[in-house]
């Protein structure tokens, strides 16, 4: 379970709170008024372009210019 903490608290403690996400590589969830506002991770190498690898559909001429229909987002 992520651990959570108000804003108050985070920011009378952040260096604190900051190790903590590094020495136990646990998110941190910071709330205001109950409810969640940031997520403090732990920094990983590498990790954000791992999570794309095979998700290219298709790959035909990519230096190809493309019609405003052929965007997913337009339609």
């Amino acid at each position: 379970m992520e651990k959570k903490v108000t804003k108050s608290q985070f920011k009378s403690q952040a260096l604190r709170f900051l190790r903590d996400v590094e020495k136990k590589k646990e998110p941190l969830i910071v709330t205001h008024a109950g409810e969640p506002v940031v997520k403090v991770v732990p920094y990983k190498e590498g990790k954000l372009l791992e999570t794309l690898r095979k998700t290219v559909l298709d790959y035909k001429n990519p230096t190809e210019p493309i019609s405003v229909a052929d965007w997913e987002a337009q339609q």
